[in-house]
């Protein structure tokens, strides 16, 4: 059986706002094939790459997703899935998800716009489907009336340019598929200079439940046919950018891990019985003691790695959430 990756994790070490320069974050490295760890800044990213590498990234990009609706925060999720005309939300008071809602309940939003809960999400208290009636379409409206989801580890409110990757272009996601964050459009440059393929995927993120111990919901993704093509025949490793592009991948990699074209919804949970198929490393955060992000990373680094590195960040000051440090986990 699996010892479990548990640890308190110290206020001190939540990031509580951007760092000065995207690529100067902390970036520890940890090699699974001689159990190296190395510290670096994420500025020195190609140093632990090579010429024929296929580094793949999730182009999506983050909404103003949080709407005020009266006393409380209504925080959009995602569309409901198949064709719905409805959205999954997260309702929030103060610090707090709100718990006490019922089905039919009618919240006001800005601008003379309302929410109509109907019913809970997958089996719980804490997401609702929910009926949007707005004076404008979303993005319009959200533009207007939205702002970045935040969390009370970030005490101050930052501009939505704070919550976006340099490569974002496709609006979808309600929270930055954050661990993209520390790229720089001059380290991208230095990649492909150096013979290291940049590969584009979307996968567009909901409310984060799984820091939360909560099962990944259904997420809408991309795999365009060129990114299969350039992982299919990668003559190196493949290194995902998050979980978000892991789970993109992942969703459309046959046993053999021949990567095909996709699109639509996916509910694939990485864990020891799946395993991973397409990627050989990847770029993530920090996450949460229990979040369900880390059989993922279990799947990648290995228990022992995993444990070590986690120890390692603790012991050494790394700063957790969408503004800290990265983890570069390679084979």
């Amino acid at each position: 059986m699996r010892a479990a990756l548990s640890f308190e994790l110290p206020a001190r070490l939540e990031a509580r706002e951007p760092p000065p320069e995207r690529d100067t974050v902390r970036l520890m490295v940890a090699t699974r094939s001689d159990g190296r760890l190395a510290h670096a800044r994420f500025r020195d990213l190609p140093d632990f790459l090579a010429p024929g590498d296929v580094v793949v990234v999730n182009t999506s990009a983050t909404l103003p997703a949080a709407l005020p609706a009266g006393e409380l925060t209504l925080h959009l999720s995602t569309p409901a899935p198949n064709g719905s005309p409805h959205w999954v939300v997260e309702l929030r008071d103060g610090e707090r998800p709100h718990r006490s809602a019922r089905a039919g309940d009618s919240l006001p939003l800005p601008g003379g716009g309302r929410a109509e809960l109907l019913a809970p999400y997958a089996s719980g208290r804490r997401l609702w489907l929910a009926r949007l009636d707005l004076p404008a379409p979303l993005l319009a409206y959200l533009r207007d009336h939205g702002r970045p989801i935040r969390y009370p580890y970030v005490p101050r409110a930052w501009p939505l340019s704070a919550y976006q990757t340099v490569y974002a272009n496709e609006p979808g996601s309600a929270e930055m598929p954050s661990a993209g964050r520390p790229f720089t459009t001059e380290l991208i440059t230095r990649l492909v200079a150096a013979g290291v393929q940049v590969a584009p995927v979307v996968l567009h993120t909901g409310v984060s439940s799984p820091e939360r111990g909560e099962p990944p919901f259904p997420e809408r993704y991309r795999v365009p046919a060129t990114t299969a093509r350039l992982v299919n025949a990668a003559p190196g490793r493949v290194i995902a950018v998050g979980t978000t592009v892991v789970r993109a991948l992942e969703t459309v990699t046959a046993a053999d891990g021949t990567v095909r074209e996709g699109a639509g919804w996916t509910r694939l949970v990485i864990g020891p019985e799946r395993g991973l198929r397409g990627i050989d490393g990847l770029v993530t955060g920090w996450h949460e003691p229990e979040a369900s992000h880390l059989e993922l990373l279990r799947e990648a680094a290995g228990d022992a790695l995993l444990h070590r590195a986690y120890r390692e960040a603790l012991r050494q000051g790394y700063r957790w959430h969408e503004f800290g440090d990265s983890f570069l986990v390679l084979p």
